[in-house]
């Protein structure tokens, strides 16, 4: 199957209600372009399937037996880099918001959106962009450029990304990156485009001045 010419995009359904689980693969299913690789029911066999799998797309229940959807995308961010996570939730609120976006969740995405929101979160997700639902984006956007806290903005990145940042804020370009955090040039591009949206920028440059004057990382070293 193919999305426009590109190849399908497979993805991971982690939800601990069956009927939502096979609602989700019939949507994908239906509309073609989409190859769901595993169906579980509990965050841990989540994390499990997105290291045996290496899905382009994990999709996840917020609220999960054994691990927390927030906790799964935490820990699929750190086994499976190459896997996006999206978070799917009836919570409305952006300390949530922050929190899943903070584990390395790529998308938060309320569970009454319909199937067209769905399908367009999941391939900006795969386009390396982040989507967040309509309300709870509009709640993160401000704080963000209220800069009222850099806290609340040093929330919006994992570990990962605040070290490259640290790195993109001292000059190094993706290639040099990689080599320093052992991770794929690809890998590090998807992070970037994650760290742009998060910061409310469009370019490296915007992010490392952004990074710098908002202390989530110490100044270039220019000596």
């Amino acid at each position: 199957m193919s999305v426009q010419g590109n190849e399908s995009i497979s993805v991971l359904i982690a939800d601990d209600h069956t009927m939502f689980r096979q609602g989700l693969r019939e949507i994908l299913e239906r509309k073609g372009g989409f190859t769901v690789v595993a169906e579980v029911s509990d965050g841990i066999a989540a994390v499990e399937a997105a290291r045996k799998h290496r899905p382009d797309i994990a999709l996840l229940d917020i609220s999960m037996p054994g691990l927390t959807g927030i906790e799964a995308a935490r820990r699929i961010s750190q086994d499976s880099p190459d896997t996006r996570s999206v978070v799917l939730t009836m919570h409305r609120d952006e300390r949530t918001v922050l929190e899943a976006l903070r584990a390395g969740a790529n998308a938060y995405l309320l569970k009454d959106a319909d199937a067209s929101e769905l399908i367009e979160a999941i391939r900006v997700v795969k386009r390396g962009e982040a989507a967040l639902a309509g309300s709870a984006a509009a709640r993160v956007l401000d704080l963000l450029r209220r800069g009222e806290s850099s806290a609340a903005v040093m929330d919006l990145l994992t570990p990962r990304e605040r070290d490259i940042l640290a790195l993109v804020a001292q000059g190094d370009d993706n290639r040099a990156i990689a080599l320093k955090l052992s991770l794929s040039e690809k890998t590090v591009g998807n992070r970037l485009s994650e760290i742009f949206q998060k910061l409310g920028v469009s370019n490296r440059t915007q992010a490392a001045i952004v990074a710098v004057q908002r202390g989530l990382v110490p100044p270039p070293d220019v000596s």
